[in-house]
């Protein structure tokens, strides 16, 4: 699941500087691995979703359009970087440090870029989670999947959530497109009754000011999930930043985290 804003996929996620059928495989590789194919076969595009539950929901993946490269204007993945979130959880402090690797992952024949997420609270960790996202040729940034894990006292607890495109019916989704307009909605992720987050784009022309500085043209998003419907999220994204600040609007519980710190 996309479960910002305490896994940042992404989502969760992030700066500005970066399927096929068939079973999936992983491997290890230096960042750039597959380049962008010259067919004229069109890339593929975000597909949209307007029914919550759409189990005939399949995307076209074509491998040869993807790369591990992602550079979206406002969810970029430069290696090396690392990014830090502050905010709070119930008003208790929640710190989420999200490291760009020069790990790459092979999903569904494409190459991803793998992202490493860790959520702490008062120093001892809550959540760390593995994300894979790879761009299409069009310039969406698509997610492929997460290995995600809650801790209690040290201790993992649950691993709910956790997803591969490609495996027990999961397909890849869309975290950022191209070029978001007001009105856009798509589909994340997709795992039937383990994964199901969706996103519609609010706005476009934001101003958002957090500790790292003062944004314009942000685009906000609200973030759902089918399978926790009183549960949604309001993610600015800056143009050459990425996720800067997410809320949760509605829920029994009201989480707030902003980007305090970029290294790299």
């Amino acid at each position: 699941m996309t479960r910002k804003p305490t896994l940042l996929t992404m989502i969760g996620v992030l700066i500005g500087s970066g399927i096929a059928v068939g079973a999936c495989s992983s491997g290890a590789g230096p960042s750039g691995g597959s380049a962008t194919s010259s067919s004229p076969a069109p890339a593929p595009s975000a597909p949209s979703s307007t029914a919550p539950r759409d189990r005939a929901y399949h995307p076209v993946i074509d491998p040869a359009k993807f790369s591990n490269r992602v550079t979206n204007r406002y969810f970029s993945l430069p290696v090396g970087t690392t990014l830090v979130y502050e905010g709070t959880r119930d008003g208790r402090p929640q710190r989420d440090e999200v490291v760009i690797t020069k790990e790459t992952r092979v999903i569904m024949g494409v190459r991803c870029t793998v992202v490493r997420d860790t959520v702490t609270s008062n120093g001892a960790l809550v959540e760390k989670t593995t994300d894979w996202y790879a761009q299409s040729a069009a310039g969406d940034v698509w997610y492929f999947g997460e290995a995600t894990g809650e801790y209690t006292n040290g201790n993992l607890t649950s691993t709910k959530g956790s997803w591969e495109a490609g495996v027990d019916t999961a397909q890849p989704g869309v975290v950022m497109k191209a070029h978001p307009r007001p009105g856009d909605s798509y589909r994340q992720e997709y795992r039937p009754g383990e994964a199901e987050d969706m996103a519609k784009v609010l706005r476009t022309t934001a101003t958002v000011k957090v500790p790292v500085g003062r944004f314009t043209n942000v685009v906000v998003t609200n973030d759902t999930d089918p399978l926790n419907p009183d549960k949604a999220d309001h993610k600015s994204y800056a143009p050459g930043v990425g996720l800067v600040l997410a809320d949760r609007v509605r829920s029994g519980h009201h989480e707030h985290i902003a980007l305090v710190e970029r290294r790299g």
